[in-house]
């Protein structure tokens, strides 16, 4: 039976070491992808407000982030407010309506993107300190099972699955507080990142309705036939032409 406890004990510090590792790894991956974020918001929302008009900053290309994500989703809104497929439910909204619902669908769509794993976050920090104390009650069942069967309460009976119980509910905190610790950081950075959004909607709104909810399209340059060198080729085929026609002279 004692052998059933220790194994119960094992069990309980490996999944709390996989906890560990876990929150490690998020907290690793969280911290690139916030990072990466605000780098790119802030490189994008300076080349869009040093940009001259609207159709100068709708032609910004080669930009990452949720702040470009948003731009490029409201300039298309726009564009194909104006297409031939108008009639359906889709574009049957008022133009603003239009743009300010496919605008908090894509910040909706980035918030999701940014709240990747922080519910694991969440959940490891709340039930860690309980797996450690599951693995604390074996311990301390296994040393109450020893002092019943030696019959003795020295230490040397119970120092070892009293050990085990104090390393189970000390390794549980231990995991717990990292776990707690960066969900509420990257919590907060999400709200900061969701209000910067919000705000550059709200404002990318107010531009667009100075021009009337209208952007230029955006047209591909076609490539005209090279005149010049047809125009060489027919020149050099009239030499060929008048040589083959001139008159025979017999002597």
């Amino acid at each position: 039976m004692n052998d059933l406890y220790q194994l119960a004990v094992d069990i309980t510090l490996w999944l709390l070491v996989a906890f560990s590792i876990v929150t490690w790894a998020l907290i690793l991956v969280k911290g690139v992808q916030n990072y990466l974020a605000a780098r790119r918001n802030r490189r994008f929302t300076s080349a869009f407000w040093s940009a001259t008009d609207l159709n100068a900053a709708a032609a910004l290309e080669n930009y990452q982030g949720s702040a470009a994500q948003v731009a490029a989703t409201g300039f298309r809104t726009l564009r194909n407010a104006d297409s031939p497929q108008g009639n359906d439910l889709e574009h049957s909204w008022d133009r603003q309506d239009l743009l300010e619902r496919h605008l908090r669908q894509q910040i909706q769509k980035e918030r999701r993107s940014l709240e990747n794993g922080l519910a694991v976050l969440a959940s490891i920090g709340t039930t860690a300190p309980f797996v450690g104390l599951f693995g604390t009650v074996f311990g301390i069942i296994e040393a109450l099972t020893s002092i019943t069967s030696s019959g003795s309460a020295s230490i040397e009976v119970v120092a070892g699955p009293i050990g085990h119980a104090l390393i189970a509910t000390g390794f549980g905190i231990a995991v717990a507080i990292p776990a707690v610790l960066a969900y509420n950081f990257f919590l907060r950075r999400l709200k900061l990142i969701a209000a910067d959004l919000d705000d550059f909607a709200t404002d990318f709104v107010t531009l667009v309705q100075k021009v009337g909810f209208r952007i230029k399209p955006t047209v591909t340059p076609t490539r005209l036939p090279n005149t010049k060198s047809s125009g060489t080729q027919a020149a050099s085929s009239e030499p060929s032409v008048a040589s083959s026609e001139a008159p025979e002279v017999f002597a």
